[in-house]
């Protein structure tokens, strides 16, 4: 049996005519961390609404543990073990924390009181604001909750879209270290993330999106000591 969990095969999405995605090729392993780094409009964020089944693919195809979902809705894939967390965290402001814990469940019928458990000892935070409103917490404490609501779904592939975006550095640390330990837990990560340099000391494997194309492939210590990719997005 194959080890692939994902696996995307000429990918294209296009928005009123303009290719957002020109047809990007590239698998997930499972257990893997995969990161796409690339400059605004690279295509990255597209990728990933097509995994999820936000946008309807122009053309290739998505598979997930060998069934085609190139055409699932976001309900089909949630329920097939796919979550997302969005860019810009879009939690529930007006609810609790635990009200927001128990809408990541919704496809769920059975007792959430671990899952609950579970989140909370990876996000202590949260759980000490249960019953605050989503909206009350900092910048970071909502990261961690649209993190935690993702994993509430028990996802087999959790895909993030900029978790670090707008958060200060010491709190981008604290996410980090919580991705890895997600990881050692057994679920598969793909990562979009403007902070390069974190995603690829993080990642097995990354790929550089430029303008839609899949520019430069390789293991993330191998994409962190390459020369173009030190001066296009490591500062260096």
């Amino acid at each position: 049996m194959s080890d692939v969990i994902l696996s995307i095969k000429d990918l294209k999405v296009s928005y009123g005519g303009i290719e957002a995605v020109k047809g990007i090729s590239f698998d997930v392993k499972q257990g893997e961390i995969v990161t796409l780094i690339g400059a605004n409009g690279a295509g990255k964020s597209s990728t990933l609404r097509a995994i999820a089944g936000l946008v309807k693919p122009s053309g290739g195809s998505i598979s997930f543990e060998g069934t085609d979902i190139t055409a699932a809705d976001p309900t089909e894939t949630v329920k097939r073990g796919i979550t997302l967390v969005p860019e810009g965290r879009r939690i529930f402001a007006d609810l609790t924390v635990l009200e927001n814990l128990k809408i990541g469940a919704y496809l769920r019928n059975d007792d959430l009181k671990d899952d609950i458990e579970w989140v909370y000892s990876l996000f202590p935070r949260l759980k000490e604001r249960s019953w605050q409103p989503g909206g009350t917490l900092s910048g970071g404490e909502q990261q961690m909750l649209a993190v935690a609501r993702a994993l509430m779904s028990r996802p087999k592939l959790i895909m993030m879209d900029e978790p670090s975006l707008g958060l200060a550095p010491i709190i981008v640390r604290g996410i980090f270290d919580i991705i890895r330990e997600i990881h050692r837990q057994g679920v598969t990560i793909l990562l979009i993330e403007q902070n390069a340099n974190m995603a690829l000391q993080t990642a097995d494997t990354g790929y550089v999106l430029e303008t839609g194309r899949i520019g430069l492939s390789g293991t993330g210590a191998e994409l962190l000591s390459n020369e173009d990719v030190k001066k296009a997005y490591l500062g260096s």
